[in-house]
């Protein structure tokens, strides 16, 4: 597939998670409850003192605080308590609750995947499942959000939490309880062998526990027989620094530069690669696209200047700011930006925010509009590749800076499956749906993953079916885009099948058994 779906579909598990991580020194500073400075600390103590209407102090110093810090750059942000919070329970690697992810169903809490191991599991939770009440008080029909599920499931390590649950294919209720607890976040979203020799792994995040990840996956898939890997970044917003010079090391022989990072209160400080790496000489190929950025982008930076793999895909995000993240009293935090990192090259790689934050966030889709997603051609006439000077690998292949990686092996993206249709399908989670309403019988008929994706085809049947259960939810669906997207709203279909029984890398085995870009890699290995 064919980008788009999978990109949505992940997006609704984590939400604009890329965009507000960044990337930053994973250390925080302590700091008071308000922000420096004479003038905005008097003149919100005014505001407060002697403002004619009662206001949300908490909110306004925020608001204030994320004025000023957007006007430095787009990537300097004020985190509210709650943001701050989720952001780095993420790039910890774990988080306090019961360990469930979900979809809301006809206003319904319905579980969608259940983490192994973890509290709900063991409580004999599963995929399919209702959650009807909390604590004895309704839960069902009453405009569930995401933020009133979050304040009714987590908690702190140890309490417990009674549920009235309606198990899968039942009418009978039963209360469970759950005792919360501490739940493990992988980085990884997939590894598997995708063709005779070759791994696969997709690396969500750089996180605390990413190499760690990355090391159990990459030997699991050497004792399967891999000798060639290919590294998918395609939409992975980035994480700690740290993380990604770790990451680079294993690909890369002692004292290789991998980047180094330097601002006006930061002295230069380089990152080289030590001789401890788990695949230093074995080909390799990186997967990007226009939301890998950042911690993505030095990784796959490093790796291209130092001619150490071929980079398939589409020209990165474009984000060369380094940010560190100082913390307040109330658990609210800044991110700020204090240094830009270089790859082995010399060349930074971000590009253009002089046009306003909206503008700068909005670039991607200007690249749609200027054809760049399909033309390698249009991405090299943009005028921050041509003003970024000139850059050389290691084997002196020209490179390009002020704007993102560009790909050695470039793949454009299928506009004709990325219609408005795919997208809604998508955003209101009608595949999940779909698979929980109506494929159960179908799925008990596969015992292994390995017999589903061999054996089991979407008929014209199941999307004719499909189509009429989403008319139900979409109102109005152009009969034109019904068949432009007829392959994708296949392919979305058996990979949201594959991931409601086996999980997200049975889901990354369906959905890229037909993706272009990973074609293109394997061919580019072999």
């Amino acid at each position: 597939m064919k980008n788009i779906a999978g990109l949505i579909f992940r997006s609704l598990i984590l939400i604009a998670f890329g965009v507000a991580i960044g990337i930053y020194f994973n250390f925080n500073i302590s700091g008071g409850s308000g922000i420096a400075g004479d003038k905005l600390s008097r003149a919100v103590s005014l505001i407060k003192s002697n403002y004619v209407d009662t206001l949300n102090v908490d909110s306004l110093e925020g608001a204030t605080a994320n004025a000023l810090l957007q006007k430095l750059d787009p990537h300097s942000l004020y985190l509210p308590p709650q943001q701050a919070k989720s952001i780095n329970d993420r790039l910890e690697g774990s988080f306090s609750g019961i360990g469930l992810e979900y979809t809301i169903l006809r206003d319904t809490f319905t579980i969608a995947q259940v983490y192994p191991k973890g509290p709900a599991a063991q409580a004999g939770l599963a995929p399919g499942d209702k959650i009807i009440e909390v604590d004895k008080k309704k839960f069902a029909g009453i405009h569930l959000t995401t933020d009133s599920v979050s304040k009714a499931l987590r908690g702190d390590n140890g309490s417990e939490v009674l549920l009235t649950v309606i198990p899968v294919n039942q009418k009978v209720t039963k209360k469970i309880t759950v005792t919360r607890g501490k739940v493990e976040l992988s980085s990884l979203d997939a590894a598997y062998i995708a063709s005779p020799g070759i791994g696969y792994i997709k690396i969500s995040k750089f996180a605390t526990t990413t190499d760690k990840d990355f090391r159990l996956a990459f030997f699991k898939l050497k004792a399967k027989g891999m000798q060639k890997l290919i590294l998918d970044l395609r939409d992975n917003g980035g994480g700690y620094l740290t993380t990604a010079t770790e990451l680079a090391d294993e690909f890369l022989k002692k004292d290789k530069l991998i980047m180094y990072t330097k601002g006006a209160h930061e002295e230069r400080k380089d990152y080289f690669a030590t001789d401890s790496g788990v695949f230093q000489d074995g080909k390799l190929a990186v997967l990007i696209n226009e939301y890998s950025a950042s911690a993505s982008e030095i990784l796959a930076g490093a790796l291209q200047d130092l001619d150490r793999a071929i980079i398939v895909g589409r020209r990165s995000f474009g984000k060369g700011l380094v940010q560190q993240q100082f913390q307040f009293d109330d658990g609210s935090a800044i991110n700020l930006t204090v240094a830009r990192y270089y790859t082995p090259s010399g060349r930074s790689i971000q590009k253009s925010y002089k046009e306003g934050t909206e503008t700068y966030h909005n670039e991607i889709n200007e690249r749609v509009r200027r054809g760049e997603l399909i033309s390698a051609a249009n991405n090299l006439n943009d005028s921050s590749f041509k003003k970024s000077g000139n850059f050389l690998t290691a084997k002196g292949k020209k490179v390009f800076g002020g704007g993102g990686i560009m790909p050695d092996v470039f793949v454009s993206a299928d506009t004709s499956e990325n219609t408005q249709l795919l997208r809604e399908l998508v955003s209101q989670q009608l595949f999940t749906a779909y698979v929980i309403d109506k494929l159960h019988p179908e799925l008990a008929k596969f015992s292994s993953l390995e017999d589903f994706l061999k054996n089991y085809n979407v008929t014209k049947d199941n999307t004719e079916n499909f189509i009429l259960y989403a008319s139900a939810t979409l109102k109005e669906m152009d009969s034109h885009e019904i068949l432009l997207s007829m392959e994708a709203i296949k392919t979305q279909l058996k990979a949201n099948a594959a991931w409601f029984k086996w999980g997200y890398n049975a889901y990354f085995e369906a959905l890229n058994n037909n993706d272009p870009v990973l074609k293109k890699a394997i061919e580019a290995l072999n």
